[in-house]
């Protein structure tokens, strides 16, 4: 039985390379350190660094486990016990169990950054081995060990419920969400719900995994505290939770004059720009004046302005944001910085054009407009590209850039919503009076609805060509009135009122003179399908 216990003693007492300085552990030791030191159950106790005679530190180890290989369980039931004596002509301490001795302090095994006497550094290292010999008795107490197990067993069945807790809440989350969903039963609105209901899911999956992890850690941690010789292992595991929980404790509690700085800069930013939109509302409306501020440009201004504050606000605080100075938040703003150098030079362009279209005023928000082979009414002026709404009710996107550099005819800049001025041509020959021409548009333009009979119809005489005459008559339309509308109908009276008259339309091309005019009679006017009431 002896024998059997001495075994046992001798495997579970690891004397392994581990941390120490003289009588005391320090971190990164050497390789000969790591030989010198006595290790028991995964703990350090002790590294010896005095050479007795021939007797080098490495041997004393080993000695000293010679010794402890003849101590039996009535040993380890008596405390360590301490002695002083003069051994090798310096003072030393000497250690026994119930008067067996087995180890020696000395003078020279202590070290001067330990700043300990040899009484004080000899007390440290009996409280631990005492602590040790305690483990070890328990470690060798059956009554001990089978409460130890089932305490496990304990905590394994309350992790598993946990676990089970979790899973089983997850999928009732679930279902109470579809169930409601399908009901419409919930005060969030319904688009609102169906976005929000997955992140609802996901981040209680989120936080039920958190949750699993954690109680997996504690029980790993309490369990391995259970039984002596991985008692140290479950105490590390806990020093970690605990230093990490004192580490965040003290990044939140360092972090908050920070974060309240930054709240007070962006708290200063939202009122100062709010004061901005009343006061530039009331200039956009009209009811207030101020120099250099139009009311068709306040909107592109206040939103400007807003950029400009909320930008220096963000540059204000941003040394105050917690981990500003880290490597990972420097590495992200250089990244941002990066993509937004790549990819600014376009929108840039766009973006400076629709400046300088809002500040030149040169379009406006329902005005008539021809850009290029587009003409229409224009739906928006934005940042990065003018939107215009067509005769066929298309709406055309432009990029400012274009616009800017193209050709802009504006059909009603100077009207101030009095309509727009439309203009149509026709070609007639020389042997029509132009007189009687003008007459005949004129007439057509009458007849004409939604035109602004009010304002007299301008007929032009564009050029003398070879063959015929080019006219172009000029009229002005009521406010609101379709331009491709009220053109196709005036275009409809042009060709009634020549035809009544007996006069050819050489339009656009003329290439020989035929023996008859070529005319529609008043009575074929309607001929079917065509309906009198559609004229």
């Amino acid at each position: 039985m002896k024998r059997t216990i001495m075994c046992l003693f001798c495997c579970l007492m690891l004397f392994t390379l581990h941390q120490a300085h003289g009588a005391e552990p320090r971190q990164a030791p050497s390789a000969q350190e790591r030989a010198r030191t006595l290790t028991l159950l995964n703990q350090p106790v002790v590294m010896l660094q005095a050479k007795f005679g021939f007797t080098t530190p490495e041997e004393r180890v080993q000695r000293i486990v010679t010794l402890l290989r003849t101590l039996n369980d009535n040993d380890l039931k008596q405390s360590v016990e301490t002695h002083e004596v003069v051994r090798y002509h310096q003072p030393a301490v000497l250690f026994s169990i119930n008067g067996n001795a087995f180890m020696l302090l000395s003078q020279g095994d202590l070290d001067e950054g330990d700043d300990l006497t040899l009484p004080q550094a000899a007390e440290r290292v009996r409280l631990r081995l005492d602590a040790l010999r305690l483990s070890l008795a328990e470690q060798y107490s059956s009554h001990y060990l089978l409460l130890s197990t089932a305490k496990a067993l304990l905590g394994a069945v309350l992790l598993a419920a946990v676990i089970l807790f979790a899973l089983r809440s997850h999928a009732w989350l679930k279902r109470i969400y579809a169930a409601r969903y399908a009901r419409r039963k919930s005060i969030i609105p319904g688009a609102l719900r169906t976005f929000l209901g997955p992140i609802e899911v996901r981040l209680y999956a989120a936080v039920m995994t958190s949750t699993i992890l954690v109680a997996v850690y504690l029980w790993l941690s309490w369990v391995l505290r259970l039984f002596p010789w991985t008692r140290i292992w479950g105490i590390e595991l806990g020093g970690y939770a605990l230093e990490l929980l004192q580490r965040l404790g003290l990044a939140v509690i360092s972090a908050l004059p920070g974060i309240v700085i930054v709240a007070l800069i962006f708290i200063i930013t939202a009122l100062v720009t709010r004061l901005l939109r009343l006061v530039l509302r009331r200039v956009e409306t009209g009811q207030l004046q101020l120099p250099g501020l139009h009311p068709d440009t306040v909107g592109v201004t206040r939103k400007l302005i807003s950029v400009v504050i909320w930008l220096f606000a963000l540059s204000a605080a941003y040394p105050f944001l917690p981990g500003a100075n880290s490597l990972a938040f420097k590495g992200i703003s250089v990244f941002f910085g990066l993509m937004l150098t790549l990819g600014s030079a376009g929108v840039m362009n766009h973006a400076m054009s629709g400046l300088v279209l809002t500040y030149s005023r040169a379009l406006r928000k329902g005005e008539v407009i021809r850009i290029a082979d587009h003409e229409g009414v224009v739906s928006e002026v934005g940042m990065l590209a003018t939107k215009i709404l067509t005769r066929e009710n298309y709406e055309v996107t432009v990029p400012n850039a274009v616009v800017v550099s193209g050709r802009i005819v504006n059909l009603s800049a100077t009207l101030k919503g009095e309509g727009v001025n439309m203009t149509t041509s026709v070609t007639i020959g020389y042997d029509t009076p132009w007189r009687q021409v003008e007459a005949m548009l004129e007439l057509a333009a009458n007849r004409t609805s939604g035109i602004n009979h009010e304002i007299l119809p301008i007929v032009r005489q564009l050029a003398l060509q070879d063959w015929y005459i080019a006219y172009e008559l000029q009229v002005r339309l009521l406010a609101g009135e379709s331009l491709a509308g009220v053109r196709s109908t005036l275009h409809g009276h042009i060709q009634d009122v020549f035809n009544e008259f007996g006069v050819q339309i050489m339009s656009p091309n003329f290439i020989s003179q035929p023996e008859h005019a070529v005319l529609v009679k008043q009575e074929n006017w309607f001929t079917p399908p065509a309906e009198k009431s559609k004229s």
